[in-house]
This record gives C-alpha cells, structure tokens and sequence, in this order.
C-alpha cells in the first residue's frame, strides 16, 4: 500500500510539473503575443511580404502577357508567309493541292497546335487534325475574316488562342482563312521556369524579412526593456537609474521614471524619517514618565509636596503623549482621500471668530493682543472641521512662538474666486534657509523651546494637509527676530478635486 501510495505521488507529481510546464509554456507564448515586439515583428513581416507579393504577381503577369504576345506574333508572322503562298497561286477551291501542306504541318508541331485552311465558301480545305476536312465551319471568326473585318483577329478562350490570317489573291480578293488554335499553355515552358526560380528569390526574401524583423523589433523594444528591468531592480531594492538615451520619446520616459525614482526614494527617506521622529517622539514622555516613577519608587517616605510635583510632571507628559497621538491620528485621516471631506457652505468669519474666542485664554496668559479685521463677510464651500483646525494650528504657533507682550494680527478677505486669511505675528520668526522645512511633520526650528511650549512638529504638516485638501495653497513670509505671516488661499467653491 506504501508503495503503490508512493508511486501514485510520484506520478501525481510528475503530471503536475508537465501541467504546470505546459501552462508555463502557454503563458509564454501568449505574453509574447501580446508584446509591442510581436506587433512590430508582425508589422514589418506583413509590409515586407505583402508589396513583395504584389509585386511577384504582377511581374508574372506582365511576364505572361509578354511570352504570349511574342509567341502569337511569331505564329502570325509564320501563317502570313505561308497565307502569302497559297494566296499567290490562287488554287484550292474544293482540293488539297498548293495549300503548302508541308509548312503548315510543320508550323503545328512547332507550337503544338492546329492549322486549318477554310476557302472563301467556308469549307475546309486542310485540317492538320484530318478530323474537319470537306466540312463547312460557320463561326464569327470565320465570317468576319472572310468578309476582311478580322484582319489578323486573335479570340483568347480560357487556355486556347486562336488566330486568324486572311488569304488574298493579290491585293484585294479575299480567298480563304488560316485558322490556328493554339494552347497557352506551350508558350508557358519558360515562364514555368521563370516562376520556380521566383519561388526560390521569394522564400529567400522572406526569411531575410522574417530576420530583419526580429532584429529590428528587438532594437526599438531594447529601451523599454532596460526601463523594465530597471523598474524591476529598484522594487527589489537597488537604487537604480534609467539610461536617458535611445529615441525621443523613450529618453523622455527614461527621464519621467528617473524623476519618479527620485521622488520615491525621497519619499522612503521622508518615511523611514519619520517614522523615527515618531518612535523617538512616543519613546521621550514614556521615558520621562518611568524616569519619575523610578524616582518616586526608589524613595522612602516621600514627601508629599515632591509627590505632588513628580505626578504633576507625569500628567504633563502624558499630556504631552496624548497631544502627539492625537496630532498622529490627524495626519492618518487627512492623509486620506478628499471624499472624507464633509463639505457644507459655511461662513468663515463666524468660524474665525469661533477660533479666536477659544484661543484668547492662551494668549492673555502670555500678555499677546489679539486682532481680527474682517474686509467682508465671506462664505465658502469648506469642511468646518478640518478648516478649523488649520487656522487654530496657525493661531496658537502664533501664541506659542512670540515674544511677551506681543501682538497677532488676523485678517480675512476674499474675491471673486477665493478668499484670503492672514496669521501674523510679532514673534520669534523663522531663518530664511529652514523656511521650507517647516510644513514637514515633526520638523521643528528651536528643539528646544518647543519641548518648553508643547509642540510636537506637527501642527503645520496638519495645516498644509488641510489647506491642500480644499485645493488651497499656504504661504510663509518671515524675518527671524521680526515675526512670521501665513497666508492662506482657499477657493469660494469647492471644485472636489482635491487630495
């Protein structure tokens, strides 16, 4: 049973792999049938091989015309001589004699054919076949070549040619007709030849067709290829580049992937980045929290006045935790798409105001007048919410980062097609060379004073992301020890293309 077992596997496997190989095989084929190669192989074979063959026909067919045309014009030659002969003597109205039998027979086994001569009453006088002779032949052809209508006519049914030649007694009379039916196919002996050593040029033209493709097709893929591979390369891991040459068109492309790799090795750095900023940002509170607790549990008799002060530095820095959290969980969903927008027609200086309101405790504790001017009374399609945090981040940087007994000035103003608001303040400022690092998540100017106020680096990566999902754009102007203004665009209506 083991055995038998066994050799059913065994043979189980084996049909496996040969399905699997042919299934392989199949999916071969039918990819590379699928390929811009196969297309352009197919392409040049079929533009190759097609005029060719044109061209072969029509050549054997001029070829042919032409063998016929000079055979029949030899015959006629040859039955005008002999027609000239027999007209000269004027003498076989009803018998045989001076009809130059022996060059009429000898004309019709040279071409294989037959040779009948007709008198002016329609009877045949001599048949090189015997078969008609003493018979009447009553034909069109006969009658219009006795009537001179049918100089020379020549009636081409299916494969025999049949030529007419006028007997005349001196210039004029009419006597009698040569008739003579000829085969085409014992003009074709040469033609025959001429078409089997075309056949041996056209398979020879086709293989070289057939390689040419190949090559030439395997040249215009070769680009794309290496763009393939490259591709392949940089998602295994290698930091790879495409070469800009080759066509136009595929340089171009080289330089579109070249600049797309760019951006996502840029964009994996700025990934493996933060996601360091955010273990290092989750691990500092704990750390601060098990560092007070160890304080706090490798002391005896701890005074009540040191316990009071080590628990409230713990709720602070878990505050702080749940601050960066939260910012955390912000950046998740606006990271989505724009269809989480809620958007409802809102009106934005009620919504500033509301702002303002909520933030003016924190302001009076640090002694910073706050200022709104409203140019009109705006209202625009927003997502409440998310608008609302945007400016509120843009409001309490303002607080946090100005000097004591500072000032901030917010202004709202609008057209026809967006509106405006300004943050500005007379705060610590930003260096011009770190201006366009801020809107990065976790990237602070002063380390050091952010730890103080709470900030977490996130606050202005949280605005940008909210402005770019209402299509807005956000702008910084700022002069360090001088203050900092924000500007923010944002259109009246919301188009629903945004992020």
């Amino acid at each position: 049973m083991y055995i038998q077992s066994g050799v059913w596997v065994i043979i189980s496997r084996h049909d496996y792999d040969s399905g699997a190989a042919g299934s392989g095989f199949i999916n071969t084929v039918n990819h590379f049938i699928n390929s811009i190669r196969f297309r352009i192989m197919a392409a040049i074979i079929i533009m190759g091989i097609l005029p060719m063959l044109v061209m072969e026909h029509g050549v054997i067919t001029t070829f042919r015309q032409s063998v016929i045309k000079n055979k029949v014009i030899d015959i006629q030659s040859q039955l005008n001589q002999i027609a000239r002969k027999i007209g000269s003597g004027n003498s076989f109205i009803d018998e045989k004699t001076n009809v130059c039998k022996e060059d009429i027979t000898l004309l019709s086994d040279v071409f294989n054919g037959r040779i009948l001569v007709v008198n002016s009453q329609m009877r045949i006088i001599y048949d090189t076949y015997v078969f008609e002779e003493g018979k009447t032949l009553i034909s069109e052809m006969v009658i219009n070549g006795l009537s001179g209508n049918g100089d020379r006519e020549i009636i081409n049914d299916g494969e025999i040619i049949e030529i007419s030649v006028p007997i005349c007694y001196g210039n004029d009379q009419i006597i009698g007709l040569l008739l003579a039916d000829v085969n085409e196919g014992e003009f074709l002996v040469t033609l025959e030849e001429t078409s089997s050593e075309l056949y041996v040029i056209r398979i020879l033209l086709m293989l070289a067709i057939i390689v040419i493709a190949v090559v030439f097709s395997g040249l215009l893929v070769e680009p794309i290829e290496a763009i393939t591979r490259s591709i392949r390369r940089f998602s295994q891991g290698y930091n790879e580049h495409v070469t800009e040459s080759g066509y136009s068109e595929i340089a171009e492309l080289s330089g579109e992937f070249n600049n797309l790799f760019g951006r996502m090795s840029k964009l994996d750095e700025s990934r493996q980045e933060f996601v360091s900023n955010v273990s290092h940002e989750l691990k500092t509170p704990i750390t601060s929290i098990k560092v007070l607790a160890d304080s706090l549990n490798g002391q005896e008799d701890v005074p009540v006045e040191l316990y009071r002060e080590f628990m409230e530095d713990i709720v602070k820095e878990i505050d702080r935790e749940n601050k960066i959290i939260n910012d955390l969980l912000t950046l998740v969903r606006l990271d989505k798409t724009a269809a989480a927008l809620n958007i409802n027609s809102v009106n934005i200086n009620e919504l500033i105001e509301s702002v303002l309101k909520r933030l003016s405790p924190l302001a009076s504790r640090e002694n910073i007048e706050i200022t709104y001017e409203s140019f009109r009374n705006v209202t625009a399609d927003v997502d409440e919410v998310k608008l609302s945090l945007a400016i509120t981040n843009l409001v309490e940087n303002a607080i946090k980062y100005n000097k004591k007994d500072g000032w901030i000035k917010v202004s709202l103003n609008a057209d026809h097609k967006f509106f405006y608001v300004q943050v500005e303040d007379s705060g610590i400022g930003i260096p011009k060379d770190q201006q366009d690092k801020v809107f990065e998540r976790f990237y602070r100017v002063d380390k050091t004073r952010s730890r103080e106020t709470g900030g977490t680096g996130l606050g202005l990566a949280i605005t940008r992301d909210a402005v770019i999902m209402h299509n807005g754009l956000i702008k910084l102007e700022s002069r360090e020890n001088e203050g900092s203004r924000f500007i923010i665009r944002i259109p009246l209506n919301y188009s629903g293309t945004g992020r």
